[in-house]
């Protein structure tokens, strides 16, 4: 057979899809510094589990609270985080890692240091990761103070569940090495790591963010731009904030709303419960920041629609007075052990 010329096509500028593709590709393949020192703000019960999984991930880590009450209960958290590796760490997604990176929970507790002052939390860190509550008032206030004792190599982080890093980029200090880590609740079932910057975010700075979610055994998830509740809680959030709505209208008992979810959906755990997972002052504060922003927005601004009855005051008036929800009975076809929340 005899071989035909054919010609080159044209060359044409390439789409924007592509573009994007390909400088997404080189930045992957940079190398960038890693992480070793590591202060988690806030001892509740996110900064338990993030100071846990980094300090069991090789990383030194200082967890740093306002009262002593609390980070005796931290670690009483992190000695019940190493039984659990004990009894069920080849279960759980974010301990299961390859024999040659073996990972030891009393060394992990060794590596953690407790304290409630923020020089000594925050002085030789490299890496920050905050997790104090959902009020931007507290949060900004907070920064300057971690601004003012932190190195200026060291990188900020926020595990803010619906908040963007743009609000508080000037608070920090060092908004080009301020971003979003978000991690979902529990981190070591939910290992994702959601990195999330703002527009004067340095691009060699959320390469090593995404590194350091990876060398904590997460699974890091890019968002390319700026989303309230990133990936994760912009499904969650109008899930919880559905069946809120279910129960505080008096459609239907947490208990029957959790049962609807569980038997049709085949999940373990229906959305009360989840709220519980969560914890009831995060929610409130979520729902209680976003009831007062949503309502002063245009409707035609607004995510999504408000229910006809709801009001920010009721919502919160029924949060707070709500008791833990009873577990209920999975249906007899359902298989899936009910986790016990940590």
């Amino acid at each position: 057979l005899k071989h035909r010329r054919i010609s080159n096509p044209p060359k044409t500028n390439p789409s924007p899809r592509f573009t994007w593709m390909r400088r997404t590709a080189l930045r992957r393949l940079t190398t960038t510094p890693r992480v070793r020192k590591v202060a988690v703000i806030g001892a509740g019960t996110l900064g338990q589990q993030v100071s846990f999984q980094a300090a069991l991930s090789g990383f030194d880590v200082a967890l740093l609270d306002t009262t002593e009450k609390r980070l005796t209960t931290a670690k009483q958290a992190h000695e019940r985080f190493a039984r659990l590796f004990v009894e069920r760490g080849e279960k759980v997604r974010a301990w299961r890692v390859p024999a040659e990176s073996s990972l030891s929970p009393q060394a992990a507790l060794q590596r953690i240091s407790y304290t409630t002052d923020v020089d000594e939390a925050c002085g030789d860190s490299d890496l920050l990761s905050e997790n104090v509550p959902e009020v931007p008032a507290v949060k900004t206030t907070v920064y300057a103070e971690l601004h003012a004792a932190a190195p200026s190599h060291c990188i900020f982080t926020t595990n803010s569940s619906t908040l963007l890093p743009s609000d508080f980029a000037a608070a920090t200090g060092r908004p080009e090495r301020f971003l979003a880590l978000h991690f979902a609740n529990p981190i070591f079932d939910g290992n994702i790591g959601e990195v999330m910057g703002h527009a004067s975010t340095d691009e060699a700075v959320f390469e090593q963010v995404v590194q350091f979610a990876r060398d904590i055994h997460m699974v890091p998830i890019r968002i390319e731009k700026e989303q309230n509740g990133y990936i994760c809680n912009s499904l969650l959030v109008p899930w919880l904030n559905s069946a809120l709505w279910l129960v505080t209208s008096g459609v239907a008992s947490p208990h029957d709303v959790d049962r609807t979810w569980m038997i049709t959906m085949g999940a373990p755990k229906g959305p009360m419960q989840v709220i519980d997972v969560i914890g009831l002052e995060t929610v409130r504060n979520v729902f209680a920041h976003w009831g007062e922003v949503i309502v002063t927005m245009p409707r035609a601004s607004r995510c999504s629609p408000t229910p006809p009855s709801w009001t920010p005051s009721s919502r919160r008036a029924a949060l707070a007075s709500r008791p833990a929800t009873p577990r209920p009975t999975p249906p007899r076809a359902c298989t899936t052990t009910l986790a016990q929340p940590s």
